[in-house]
């Protein structure tokens, strides 16, 4: 299984690294069963993040052939006020590497349409080989390139307002796994996205394994849409 970590500037560093080493352990231990990489919309480059500037280099362009996982992360910045207008146009052209810190993550999070990722995301969407995964407001990039519709999708909780609006059946829960759209809650759930990834694509003793070696249990029931609905709760 080869997983695809997308990056675009103002990403969340936490959000990419997590899930990055759950997943490169899990290919250790599983003998390479799985290999992971740093790509982006626009093939290699240094990425900036939200987060003080840290930067990661990108090393292959977003492949929606390639068969796996494609993950995408949310964004680090300014959270806002009811009532706050963001400091820039999220609707401006993007440009790679050209932005300021401390933008609103949703400026953040909207600026990605203007770039090539959209039509890739699309692409990879339609690839019956591949799993659309997201981390934070990584679901809020993908519900607001019109690849979530009516499906059922979790994102950081100040994000699930946003998720519903776009017609999204928005579910407060730290993993959901809706098929092939995998999605999970705010920041640190990207360890148990990973692990949970690891599970269900390589087999729990792999997953268990890299929970030892980091000293992490998966936390939480990962929702599906079947079973019998709860009812009086």
């Amino acid at each position: 299984m080869h997983a695809q970590i997308v990056l675009f500037d103002g990403f969340d560093p936490l959000d990419v690294v997590a899930p990055y080493e759950v997943l490169y352990a899990g290919g250790t231990a599983s003998g390479g069963a799985v290999t992971v990489e740093l790509v982006s919309a626009e093939g290699p480059r240094d990425v900036v993040s939200g987060t003080g500037g840290l930067v990661l280099r990108t090393t292959a362009a977003l492949d929606p052939a390639r068969a796996g996982l494609v993950l995408v992360p949310g964004a680090s910045g300014r959270v806002g006020q009811p009532g706050e207008v963001p400091d820039h146009d999220a609707g401006a052209e993007a440009r790679p590497g050209e932005w300021q810190q401390d933008e609103f993550i949703p400026v953040l999070l909207g600026r990605t349409l203007t770039t090539g990722l959209p039509a890739l995301l699309a692409a990879a969407k339609d690839n019956p080989e591949v799993t659309l995964t997201a981390v934070c407001g990584g679901s809020l990039v993908l519900a607001m390139a019109g690849l979530l519709t009516d499906r059922h999708v979790t994102t950081h909780h100040m994000g699930l307002d946003m998720l519903d609006a776009t017609g999204v059946h928005a579910v407060r829960a730290r993993v959901v796994d809706d098929g092939d759209i995998v999605t999970g809650a705010g920041v640190t759930s990207g360890l148990d996205l990973g692990l949970y990834l690891l599970e269900r694509e390589i087999g729990p003793q792999i997953a268990h394994a890299v929970e030892e070696l980091f000293a992490y249990e998966r936390r939480g029931t990962v929702w599906r849409p079947e079973g019998p609905v709860p009812a009086g709760l």
